[in-house]
């Protein structure tokens, strides 16, 4: 198959540089994705669906124009390259400005993760037995506490998704990475108070990352965690205090208030009618945002993880972006379009979720360094605070700048102690009061999974965020009240 793709994508190329193309690269994708589902105890689907395909861009006249086609027909194909060049064509009539690429390094490599246990020998039966096993510990945590569970709906699959990718330049990338994910939802409830928790899990890899999760003995905790919230939470502090925001309320942060607003494209306003805008100008490169703390990269190298790659849609190689560093916004997150309007060089950033998506930029795995902070030294001379272990909601302005998160599972601090649950604490703060009131930074780095959406048509594409634990200086907290 591989040979034969190759010819075809080859095939594509000669097309577009025939018909005029100043640049031309061809895609192609396959997507198979595998799920099971329980809603509240009861199977809900277990489904397999494939998608593949081969995607074609062009650069002519300083336009791009892009076309996908699914059949593997050489006819067809040279049909979607006229499409592309068509396409082009007639953009180039209409902007004022043209497109051009940074000039790259190009490789020919291979690379493929080889999981332990192929997801695909798992068979459904096998992951819904899974399921209902995790549903029987939730059922059972929350009936010790004598509170209602409603809503449960879990979930495990896996990803496999090949690419190859080839473009004028010389490059010639060939990957295959298989994925696992697991989702669980769940609402604790008694007859004054309910608590809704949600989380996405994710990884490169086989069956193993599922038994390595031990997803029983986590949700039970989870479980216990909320049900004690629903039934013994006080109201939160009304003054300014001290608050020590774990590292999955930090991991969301940094995605959301540095990766989006780090997108170039979004800075130069191609994002704007789809995912927002960014308070990101070019004048702020350079300056300052927050503590001298606070360095914040986007790594898609990073082994296991769920926004894994070596090289972008573009044949670029990627590396650590370093978008804050020492509380200074150090870089943007590039593909070469962006990076040859501001003259600079592409930092691998370019993906597309599917065959028949154009590779934009995107984040991969977005985290903050680690400090060397043990818990018990965050909390140590905080008089009187907040512990915000996990988060129930949350919202953020469309430039990232306003934001606000409300705490589910969270703890008062007392003289350096933690002394019981507080209930759904909220902080509002600006994404440069946020880092600018981090004084301390934990050693506990972890990191969470999630789907990135961008894009029009919508691109929902697999990514980690991930951080330590924060200690914040002198904050308001509002309450949240069902």
């Amino acid at each position: 198959m591989g040979l034969i793709m190759e010819d075809l994508l080859n095939y594509a190329i000669r097309i577009a540089s025939r018909l005029g193309a100043k640049y031309a690269e061809a895609r192609y994708q396959s997507n198979v994705h595998e799920e099971s589902l329980l809603k509240n105890g009861i199977p809900e689907i277990s489904s397999k669906s494939s998608i593949r395909g081969i995607g074609i861009r062009v650069l002519i006249n300083s336009a791009i124009g892009f076309s996908s086609v699914s059949s593997l027909m050489k006819n067809k194909i040279e049909e979607a390259v006229k499409e592309a060049i068509s396409m082009a064509r007639s953009s180039s009539a209409l902007i004022k400005k043209g497109v051009n690429l940074s000039e790259e390094k190009m490789y020919k490599d291979k690379i493929v993760v080889k999981p332990r246990v192929n997801p695909e020998n798992v068979d459904a039966e096998s992951r819904l037995q899974l399921l209902k096993d995790i549903d029987g510990e939730l059922v059972s945590a929350a009936r010790i506490f004598d509170v209602k569970t409603s809503g449960r709906l879990l979930s495990i699959g896996y990803s496999i998704v090949e690419k190859i990718i080839i473009n004028t330049d010389g490059a010639y990338i060939c990957t295959k990475v298989p994925y696992e994910m697991a989702t669980y939802s769940f609402t604790i409830s008694n007859n004054q108070r309910s608590l809704q928790r949600y989380e996405n899990m994710g990884a490169t890899g086989g069956w193993e990352i599922v038994e390595r999760w031990q997803l029983d003995l986590k949700i039970r905790e989870e479980v216990t965690n909320i049900s004690k919230a629903v039934l013994t939470a006080k109201p939160p502090p009304m003054d300014k205090i001290d608050v020590v925001l774990e590292s999955e309320i930090v991991a969301l942060v940094c995605h959301e208030s540095t990766g989006h607003p780090s997108e170039a494209d979004r800075m130069l306003g191609r994002e704007a009618a789809q995912a927002g805008e960014t308070y990101v100008k070019p004048e702020l490169i350079g300056k300052r945002i927050g503590s001298e703390l606070v360095t914040i990269v986007d790594d898609p190298k990073l082994p296991g993880s769920f926004g894994y790659y070596v090289y972008d849609d573009e044949g670029v190689e990627a590396r650590e972006r370093v978008l804050v560093e020492g509380g200074c916004i150090k870089e943007l997150l590039h593909n070469r379009e962006t990076a040859a309007e501001l003259g600079l060089k592409s930092n691998g950033a370019a993906r597309a979720s599917l065959y028949n998506r154009e590779p934009i930029i995107r984040m991969s795995n977005t985290y903050m360094k680690p400090g060397d902070y043990s818990f018990d030294e965050l909390i140590d001379d905080i008089k009187l605070g907040v512990y915000i272990k996990s988060y129930l909601e949350w919202n953020i302005d469309d430039k990232r700048w306003n934001q606000r998160y409300v705490g589910v599972e969270s703890y008062l601090i007392c003289d350096g102690e933690i002394a019981g649950m507080v209930y759904q604490p909220a902080i509002e703060l600006t994404t440069q009061g946020l880092y600018s009131s981090i004084d301390a930074i934990g050693r506990d780095l972890a990191f969470y999974a999630g789907y990135c959406g961008k894009g029009d048509p919508l691109q929902a594409i697999p990514v980690w965020f991930g951080g330590p634990s924060i200690r914040l200086r002198e904050v308001k907290l509002s309450p949240q009240t069902n």
